[in-house]
């Protein structure tokens, strides 16, 4: 079995390449009937979000980068409490009864989770995860375009139903030239992929009811005897849910090789999406209309799919250590949940030649854009993106990696690191392991190793204005302090949080921070100055970097100052939109005096 893992390489890539291909062919040309998805939702945080989300689509359909005829639909969470992704699907069910009545229900609709602020990938939280640049295509394939090219074969395998996904996720499969994955039985259908031990902790865990099939295939119809959530490795065992290639496992024969793993290790099978059918879909909103308004987070993974299946039980309702905040509700509308969706069935494909992959954090984004990652074979990923730049060192393996962005020949950016949306002078030196997005540096600048820069344009009072964040790319943003006396424990750049402070001059009071002031974090902290131009706002946030990595003072004192939290509510989308487009028109026109100039 061992000499077949490279061809199955090879047929992950070839599958990949192929669905690409064919989504291309799609892009700006009107789909046929049941060729494509009728609908395309994608949630959205809140309306300014929203807001963000219709401009973005409606410049892609504009400039024909995605296929026409399709109903693109942006839906936006209540304001209030925050509701989780399970809430978002109810929503959007509530949204499409509303717009489409009766007629949803012969509709195959596409709902994208895109809801959340991308605190640990802060390049995408103005514009959203689900328009995350990627490194191919012209024009520049982002998130969405991915998804929709991934599941290009869906829609016509499906019977009228909604398939739930998330933005920051990739599945990628390899199945027999002649085989579909098809979404045609009632209840819920999932895709299930072969999984180490220690991933199955942090996902959704299948224990599948027992097969005697001998016969290994890369497409398995299973049926899911119950649904394990972020389980412990002790747990899978107990449940049965873990597999072991070569040997009988409790309730399997004996399997072939999963590719995506090493020989003789043991596995389970993790969740990615998952499709419910129509009357599932009927069933869960009667449950919200007759719920009203959602006070607490419920996980459509979680909450959805663990009160499926004949095996299930109540007990995980009650279970909220994987719960971010415990409301008072939560327990009451997880067990209504549990015993509306009781006895429905949840069916299984199983991918044993597909690999899923997460790009929600800066340390999943450096890594699989510049790095030697199985995901830059398979997708085609480049080092130099639809760009102008002279070529790039590569180092074991290593790049850096150039998307959408103008970079003087002079200019150096060293391997890890990745540069999207920008204009570098040839005085800019990228340290290692950075992310640089949406940034114009003319001025001599130093980028120390793992910076993380990022600039936004604002709307203020009527004016444009600019602000850049800049920290370290493995500062954690989400980490909160409940008092003054306890900023200490944040860190900036690796450095205590207080001592920055310290050298930028800024005293320590609840004004610092935006937003709720119990909970005090590098997000809603107010430290980056606003400016009236992109390349002075960029230069001061360089500045304030080299201050702390040099340890000499910088004074911020006479500026104004904002958060994070502050520059996603005065984002500019629609100067930010202009900005990448001015890079775009100056890439294509270079792009055709170089082939005048060659022909």
């Amino acid at each position: 079995m061992a000499a077949a893992v490279a061809p199955l390489g090879v047929a992950l890539r070839e599958a990949t390449q192929r669905k690409l291909r064919r989504f291309s062919e799609l892009r700006g040309k009107p789909v046929a009937a049941g060729e494509f998805w009728d609908i395309v939702a994608i949630t959205a945080a809140d309306e300014k979000q929203e807001l963000a989300y219709k401009q973005q689509l409606s410049e892609k359909l504009k400039k024909k980068e995605l296929p026409l005829g399709v109903q693109y639909h942006v839906v936006v969470d209540p304001a209030g409490a925050k509701i989780g992704n399970g809430g978002s699907t109810l929503c959007a069910l509530r949204c499409l009864e509303k717009l489409y009545g009766d007629k949803w229900k012969s509709f195959t609709i596409l709902l994208i989770h895109s809801g959340g602020y991308s605190q640990r990938l802060p390049n995408a939280s103005a514009l959203g995860k689900i328009f995350t640049a990627l490194p191919f295509g012209n024009p520049i394939y982002q998130m969405l375009e991915l998804k929709l090219a991934m599941y290009i074969d869906f829609p016509s395998h499906m019977n009228p139903g909604i398939l739930v996904t998330c933005a920051d996720d990739i599945e990628l499969y390899s199945i027999g030239e002649c085989e579909f994955i098809r979404f045609d039985k009632p209840g819920f259908t999932a895709l299930a992929h072969p999984s180490s031990l220690t991933v199955g902790t942090t996902h959704g865990v299948f224990v599948l009811e027992p097969f005697n099939d001998l016969e290994y295939r890369d497409l398995e119809y299973r049926s899911c005897h119950r649904f394990l959530h972020k389980p412990s490795i002790e747990k899978m065992h107990q449940f049965d849910a873990v597999y072991r290639p070569g040997n009988t496992s409790q309730q399997d024969f004996a399997r072939g090789n999963t590719p995506s793993l090493k020989l003789d290790s043991e596995y389970v099978y993790t969740d990615s999406l998952f499709y419910m059918d129509h009357k599932s879909a009927k069933k869960l909103l009667a449950f919200f209309e007759k719920i009203g308004t959602l006070n607490c987070e419920i996980d459509a993974y979680g909450d959805f799919l663990q009160a499926l299946g004949p095996g299930a039980t109540v007990e995980y309702t009650r279970n909220t250590s994987n719960v971010t905040k415990e409301e008072a509700d939560l327990i009451d509308i997880r067990q209504r949940i549990f015993h509306l969706l009781k006895g429905t069935s949840l069916n299984v494909v199983v991918l044993n030649n597909s690999k899923f992959y997460h790009i929600g954090t800066t340390e999943e984004y450096l890594f699989h854009f510049t790095s030697d990652s199985s995901l830059k074979s398979e997708l085609g990923l480049q080092s130099i993106a639809f760009s102008i730049f002279s070529a790039i060192p590569e180092c074991s393996g290593n790049t850096s990696c150039i998307i959408q962005s103008i970079l003087d020949s002079r200019c150096s950016v060293a391997t890890g690191s990745v540069v999207e949306y920008s204009r570098l002078g040839p005085d800019v030196s990228v340290g290692e392991n950075c992310i640089i997005s949406g940034c114009h540096i003319i001025a001599t600048a130093v980028l120390p190793a793992y910076s993380f820069v990022c600039s936004l344009s604002l709307k203020m009072n009527g004016h444009l204005k600019y602000s850049t964040m800049a920290f370290g790319v493995q500062d954690n943003l989400k980490k909160n302090v409940k008092t003054l006396s306890d900023i200490k424990l944040l860190q900036f750049f690796g450095v205590c949080f207080l001592s920055c402070l310290d050298i930028w001059n800024l005293q320590v009071t609840e004004e610092l921070f935006s937003g709720n002031k119990t909970c005090l974090s590098l997000w809603n902290a107010r430290i980056f100055p606003v400016c009236s131009s992109l390349s002075d706002s960029v230069t001061i946030s360089i500045k304030m970097l080299n201050a702390i990595q040099n340890k000499s003072a910088f004074s911020l004192n006479n500026y104004k100052l904002l958060s994070i939290e502050e520059m996603l509510v005065y984002k500019d989308v629609e100067d930010m939109i202009t900005y990448r487009e001015q890079i775009f028109l100056e890439i294509t026109l270079n792009a055709k005096q170089s082939d005048l100039e060659t022909s």
